[in-house]
């Protein structure tokens, strides 16, 4: 989603028009809050603010399960290390650097 000029807004304006810009975020647009001319914070919709919460949280999911798949592939693959290994060649190189 873009953003129009008229979603970007000094947060001097924000705080005299907060019922207005409310008004509007809940008719579906957003609002930016500038502070000394840069990007401050965001005015948007509670349901659209979960919404944002949910995506987030199943690209976490996404994200695990496909380290779990690269994982099962290395198992099959016999890409495996014994852990103490792991550590003991990771020790020696952070010691060595």
């Amino acid at each position: 989603m873009g953003f129009a000029t008229k979603d970007i807004v000094p947060l001097t304006q924000a705080r005299a028009r907060l019922s207005e810009l409310a008004d509007e975020v809940k008719a579906g647009s957003e609002k930016i809050i500038t502070r000394n001319g840069e990007s401050y914070v965001a005015l948007v919709d509670a349901a659209r603010l979960d919404y944002y919460h949910r995506l987030e949280h199943e690209h976490v999911h996404l994200m695990l399960i496909d380290d779990a798949e690269k994982g099962l592939e290395d198992l099959a693959a016999g890409r495996t290390s014994d852990a103490r290994t792991a550590l003991k060649k990771r020790q020696a190189k952070r010691l060595a650097g």
